[in-house]
C-alpha cells in the first residue's frame, strides 16, 4: 500500500502539537485542510487514527506508527532542503581545480585551506599543469578553473579569464644570502653565484633566462634543475644559490624567514595570473563562490605586496 507522504507528515505535526489545530498552526495550513487530510489518511488505510469521542485527541497504536513514519519523511525533506541550500549557495559540492606548481604550492594552496575552513562541505579536486593543458581540460569539461600565468592571446575566444595579480618576478635568494643584506646589488655580484633553473616546460625557465640575458649575463651556472617549489625551497635555503620566481611566492614564504627578494629590478614578465574558466559550461555554484574568494585574497595580497616593496624592498 503506497501511502501520501505529505499526509503522513502532517499526522506527525499533529501528534507532536497535540491537536489538530496546533498541527495545523505549526504546518501553516488551515484546521479544515489538516482534517481533510487526516480523514483521506483514514480512509486509504482503512481505520480510525485516532480515538473517538476523545478529547484531547488520543492517537491510536496505528497513528502512532504512521506518525513515526511521518517524522522520519520530514526529517529527510529536510535534510535535502539543507543539501539544495548548501549546494545553491556554493558551500557544497566539488571543485576540479589546476594551476601552475609554483603558484598552488606557494600561494593558491594556503588561500584553499582558508576556503574549506568556511566551507568545510566542499571538496577540492587539484592537479598541476601548463597552459596548452589546462585549456584543453577545461575545453573538455574535466577541470572546472585554472589558476595559471598567461598572456591575453593565448586566452581561447569561448573563455573567461580574470586578472588576479600583475606579472612580476623577483631573484630569490635564501633569506641570510650575503646578497639580501647587500644594496645596490651589481651584476658583477650576481656573476658568482649557482642558478636554479625550473622545469625546462615551464614559462618560469624562459623567464629565467630572459631576465639574465636582460642584465647582461650569457654564461651562468646552473647547479640544480626541476624539481618542486619545495626542493627548489630547500635548496635555495641551504646554498647560495639563486633563481627567479614569482613574487608573490618568495613573499610568501619569506613569513617563514626562509626565502628574500634580491633589491635588483628585472623585466616583468608578459603574463599576468588569473583565473580561467571555460564560458561555454554552465558555472556550478561552488565554483563561482571558490572564484570570489580566491580573487578576494589575491587583492589582499596584491595591496601587501605593493606597501612591502615600496617600504622594505626598495627603501
Amino acid at each position: 500500500m503506497k501511502l501520501d507522504p505529505r499526509h503522513l507528515e502532517i499526522l506527525a505535526a499533529i501528534v507532536d502539537q497535540g491537536g489538530l489545530t496546533e498541527g495545523a498552526v505549526a504546518l501553516g495550513k488551515s484546521q479544515p485542510s489538516v482534517s481533510r487530510s487526516v480523514a483521506m489518511l483514514e480512509e486509504r488505510v482503512g481505520a480510525q487514527l485516532f480515538e473517538p469521542q476523545r478529547r484531547p485527541l488520543r492517537p491510536t497504536e496505528l497513528c502512532l506508527a504512521l506518525a513515526e513514519a511521518g517524522r522520519s519523511i520530514r526529517t529527510a525533506n529536510e535534510s535535502a532542503s539543507r543539501i539544495v541550500a548548501g549546494y545553491s549557495s556554493g558551500r557544497s559540492g566539488a571543485v576540479r581545480i589546476a594551476g601552475t606548481p609554483i603558484f598552488m604550492d606557494g600561494v593558491v594552496s594556503g588561500m584553499i585551506a582558508g576556503f574549506q575552513s568556511e566551507n568545510p562541505d566542499v571538496r577540492i579536486d587539484q592537479r598541476y599543469g601548463y597552459v596548452s593543458e589546462l585549456i584543453h581540460r577545461l575545453d573538455s569539461d574535466t577541470l572546472d578553473l585554472a589558476i595559471l600565468p598567461i598572456r591575453d592571446s593565448e586566452v581561447p575566444e569561448s573563455f573567461r579569464f580574470t586578472q588576479i595579480l600583475q606579472g612580476r618576478n623577483v631573484i630569490a635568494s635564501r633569506a641570510g644570502h650575503p646578497l639580501a643584506r647587500k644594496s645596490p646589488v651589481r651584476l658583477k655580484d650576481i656573476a658568482v653565484y649557482p642558478w636554479i633553473a625550473p622545469p625546462a616546460d615551464s614559462p618560469l625557465y624562459h623567464d629565467l633566462r630572459a631576465v639574465l640575458f636582460s642584465i647582461g649575463m650569457r654564461d651562468f651556472k646552473v647547479s640544480f634543475t626541476g624539481g618542486s617549489l619545495s626542493a627548489v625551497t630547500n635548496i635555495l635555503s641551504g646554498s647560495d644559490a639563486l633563481t627567479v620566481l614569482p613574487y608573490s611566492v618568495v613573499f610568501m614564504l619569506r613569513r617563514e624567514n626562509r626565502l628574500a627578494a634580491l633589491p635588483v629590478r628585472i623585466g616583468d614578465p608578459d603574463r599576468n595570473l588569473g583565473i580561467l574558466v571555460n564560458g561555454g559550461v554552465p558555472e556550478k555554484p561552488v565554483v563561482r563562490r571558490l572564484v570570489r574568494f580566491i580573487a578576494s585574497e589575491f587583492a589582499g595580497l596584491a595591496n601587501t605586496i605593493a606597501h612591502h616593496e615600496r617600504n622594505v624592498l626598495w627603501r
